[in-house]
């Protein structure tokens, strides 16, 4: 078994975020905030991989329950992660980061095949790699995909970026007293039903190992603050 690199994470970042106070689309401003967000990182001496959703373009599960073919809307869906990781890739460069784009699906004139070494030798000479293309197969999330990445890449922590603090017993919005979980455990998770990644991804994480951080990354400086051992977000374990 791969032993666990204890400075290698794997950030998922929802498609929505990039949308900004849009429904869909992306908002040049927010990939920008996002990647001052990721470079912050390299503070920390940390290899960085990142999965992106694509939730501000395309829905796949979405369109399948309203007659489209399965099959046909998550491929556009992968489709979709591509485009947010270029995006997301470029906003990087711009700070002077090296970054590269690895796809699950094959786009080669816009990124390199994804092969796992090829990933980790990008890692170790301190690139950040972007995984696009989820799994490069249907019926799997994004979620799923970030889980099967952190695992392969040997990551000691996959973390789940979204637009919530934390993990909540119930909908936050819909319960405004909802009790939030400092930590909380792979099985409780699955158990209480807690939609805050399916069960796909849960169930990788919980037979591997991988501990998931849950936090809010539209909060300026939350992600770095997180991965310099503060008490912010939910840890999954």
């Amino acid at each position: 078994m791969s032993q666990k690199n204890k400075k290698r994470i794997l950030l998922k970042l929802s498609g929505e975020i990039l949308s900004g106070n849009h429904v869909y689309g992306i908002d040049p401003k927010i990939a920008q905030q996002l990647a001052k967000e990721v470079a912050a990182l390299k503070k920390l001496d940390l290899d960085i991989g990142i999965v992106l959703g694509a939730g501000n373009i395309f829905r796949g599960r979405d369109a399948s329950e309203k007659g489209m073919d399965r099959v046909t809307a998550d491929y556009i869906g992968m489709v979709g992660t591509v485009i947010n990781s270029v995006t997301l890739q470029d906003s990087l460069e711009q700070l002077g980061l090296e970054t590269r784009t690895l796809s699950g699906i094959d786009i080669p004139k816009i990124a390199e095949p994804y092969i796992r070494r090829r990933a980790i030798r990008h890692l170790e000479k301190g690139r950040i790699v972007i995984i696009a293309g989820g799994t490069g197969n249907p019926f799997f999330s994004t979620d799923s995909a970030a889980a099967l990445r952190s695992i392969e890449l040997d990551c000691s922590l996959l973390v789940k970026a979204t637009k919530v603090d934390g993990v909540y017993e119930s909908d936050p919005i819909k319960n405004p007293e909802a009790k939030k979980y400092t930590n909380i455990s792979f099985s409780e998770v699955l158990e209480k039903e807690l939609a805050i990644m399916d069960l796909t991804a849960i169930t990788l994480c919980k037979e591997n190992n991988m501990p998931i951080l849950v936090l809010d990354i539209t909060k300026e400086g939350n992600l770095y603050n997180a991965l310099s051992n503060n008490d912010i977000g939910t840890m999954i374990s």
